[in-house]
């Protein structure tokens, strides 16, 4: 993963032979392996291209890259399938190697058709002084751009600056195809024409239709002096996912409805669902789709290869390479076991669990069972106590929804390989946490998104993927600070799979058409809504976050099944939304947690409920607003 950035500037007095200091600070906190800028500039333009490189694969590459004919390269991806990259090389080099044999435009976009994995990229082509960029199908790599001085200027970058003046000027580029801008014609006629190759399905079913609301609703949102234009040649990216099944069952479920009160959540309930031959294999099929997608994204990371033959595998100082998101829900317990499949068995896995104080009382002082004393503690109501006992945390205020399930998916896990050493890393933010990195950091990070519920999520990420907290175990409590740069996480699950509760409410009212209708929204909108703020999130600490659900296979593989293959309204809550998931965690031995309902980050990790009660997610909120600080290196001094 990296921090890439290009600064164009068409008139002499902006021309700069560097980025803003704010900006610079925030790419390098994303790429902290190797930092590079170069600068292009001519009698037309000048281009200052930034680049700070994470190592993840292969040889350390720093970026920019360029070539003989002074073409520049900068990468911020995982080519996971589609394009031949070999365990020991870069992806980086292999891109830019086949982008540099493209004769034509078209040769350009088939390259970038066959590309399955995450990415965003900026690339120019200096014989045509052609600059192209943009970001995969479904955004999962952040890329902004800031349009200024009538036109006289414009950045892309993989996040925003701190300047209050112009953070609100970033937008998210649209994961809506290819864009290309030609820097000569843009400096001679003073317009900023953008030309956009969308992605197309191979059938060229509604082609028409979807380029041309493409184009209108990103010209919506520039300013007045940048247009969008379509290619006049139609050139188009092929969809790397086959389309939403929309088929209806031929026989009502409405007879079910009547029923669900009387379908208990159970385990016995999903085992009578498996026992249909036709499902079993379905769900099979599923796994292993998921299971290749899991594996793609923790191997071919640098490890340490040096332990002696016959090494204690519990005793050795090993570091966990890769960490998940970890509540002991569905999703995080199927990724966590699937996860144990594939990485090297004497490598730990960190399961990364977040909580922020709750204002419930507490008791004054109190031992656990071992004898550890803590302080400070409020008295809890009968039910509380219950939970808290359930939590063994050390600290009874941060005994939130999550803690509990996430220390009862530990559980689970360990039973089916107590071999595996699991770090539980408990993550507790207080509110004067909260506050500080809110306002000196995560606010830029959010932005361009302004929402209540971005603010919940996006701070509850930031802290979660920070991975600074307690390793409990039986015998202690110690500090801990997970290294792992790559984080996985379930994001792409509920869009897919009818796990939220308006899928439910649609569902009801508007039954399974509608139901389809909601799904081809949600994933039509992922990018925009949840993936370019994770991905600048967790970026920010240093780390990669990688999406198992939202692999190109694993999309087309749900893609291609009837709605109710996937997802059983009728059914009640635990079982009902998300069912293919449930499905496949009974067969990879899970039972408590495939049952566990669907909690909202938000509510699980109790964040929504720290500040204000009274708020809709849909809310802008005033948190996030940017402000002035006096000193930039104060940010700089801050011990993330």
């Amino acid at each position: 993963m990296c921090g890439i950035c290009c600064s164009v500037s068409f008139s002499i007095e902006h021309f700069s032979k560097d980025l803003k200091e704010d900006l610079l600070y925030n790419l390098k906190r994303r790429g902290p392996n190797s930092s590079k800028q170069m600068l292009k500039s001519n009698e037309y333009y000048q281009c200052l291209f930034s680049g700070h490189v994470l190592h993840l694969r292969g040889c350390l590459t720093a970026q920019p890259l360029e070539d003989e004919r002074g073409n520049v390269f900068l990468w911020n991806g995982e080519v996971f399938s589609g394009i031949k990259v070999e365990a020991e090389e870069n992806d980086t080099q292999i891109m830019f190697n086949y982008l540099s044999s493209c004769k034509k435009e078209s040769d350009i976009l088939s390259f970038f058709s066959e590309v399955q994995g995450p990415w965003s990229f900026i690339y120019y082509q200096a014989s045509n002084h052609h600059l192209w960029f943009g970001r995969d199908f479904f955004g999962r790599r952040s890329l902004l751009w800031h349009f200024g001085n009538l036109g006289k200027s414009f950045c892309l970058s993989s996040v925003g600056g701190k300047t209050p003046e112009v953070a609100h000027q970033w937008q998210e580029v649209p994961a809506s195809g290819i864009f290309r801008i030609d820097l000569k014609s843009t400096s001679i006629s003073k317009s900023v024409v953008l030309k956009l190759y969308p992605w197309k399905y191979v059938s060229k079913e509604n082609v028409i239709s979807e380029h041309v609301d493409s184009l209108i609703q990103i010209s919506a949102t520039l300013p007045t002096f940048v247009s969008v234009v379509a290619d006049q040649a139609k050139l188009y990216l092929k969809k790397p996912v086959v389309p939403l099944n929309m088929i209806l069952p031929q026989a009502s479920f409405d007879t079910h409805c009547s029923n669900i009160s009387s379908v208990p959540p159970t385990r016995q309930t999903l085992e009578g669902i498996l026992a249909d031959g036709n499902m079993k294999e379905i769900v099979q099929q599923f796994i292993d789709v998921l299971s290749i997608a899991v594996k793609r994204r923790v191997l071919y990371l640098p490890r340490d290869e040096n332990l002696t033959p016959g090494e204690d595998l519990k005793t050795c100082d090993r570091k966990a390479n890769v960490a998940i998101l970890f509540s002991g829900g569905i999703d995080s317990m199927v990724i966590a076991t699937l996860a144990d499949h594939h990485i090297p068995l004497d490598e730990p896995i960190d399961l990364l669990n977040v909580a922020f104080m709750t204002k419930e009382k507490t008791i004054p002082t109190s031992f656990n069972e071992k004898g550890r004393k803590q302080k400070n503690c409020e008295i809890p109501s009968e039910e509380s106590s219950k939970n808290v006992a359930a939590a063994a945390s050390p600290d009874k205020q941060f005994s939130v929804p999550d803690r509990i399930t996430g220390r009862a998916g530990l559980k689970e896990l360990q039973a089916a390989n107590p071999f595996r050493i699991w770090n539980f890393v408990e993550i507790n933010v207080s509110l004067e946490e909260l506050q500080k990195f809110r306002r000196t950091q995560i606010c830029h990070l959010v932005q361009p998104l302004d929402t209540v519920l971005d603010d919940s999520i996006g701070c509850a990420v930031w802290f979660a993927s920070r991975g600074i907290g307690l390793l409990v175990t039986q015998d202690e409590v110690q500090s801990y600070q997970s290294n792992a740069k790559v984080v996985l996480t379930g994001i792409g699950a509920d869009e897919q799979l009818a796990g939220y509760c308006r899928h439910r409410v649609r569902f009801q009212t508007h039954g399974l058409e509608g139901l389809n209708k909601e799904i081809e929204m949600e994933l039509g909108r992922i990018s925009s809504r949840n993936l370019g703020r994770d991905d600048r999130v967790i970026g920010d600490h240093g780390k990669e976050a990688r999406f198992p659900f939202l692999d190109e296979n694993v999309v087309s593989f749900l893609n291609s099944l009837p709605i109710w293959e996937k997802a059983n309204l009728t059914l009640p809550r635990g079982i009902g939304e998300k069912l293919i998931l449930r499905l496949a965690a009974m067969e990879l031995g899970l039972t408590t947690s495939a049952l566990l309902p669907k909690r909202a980050m938000q509510f699980g990790s109790r964040i929504a409920k720290m500040e204000k009660n009274n708020e809709k997610a849909s809310d802008k909120c005033g948190r996030l607003q940017v402000i002035s600080l006096e000193n930039l290196s104060i940010e700089k001094e801050i011990t993330m």
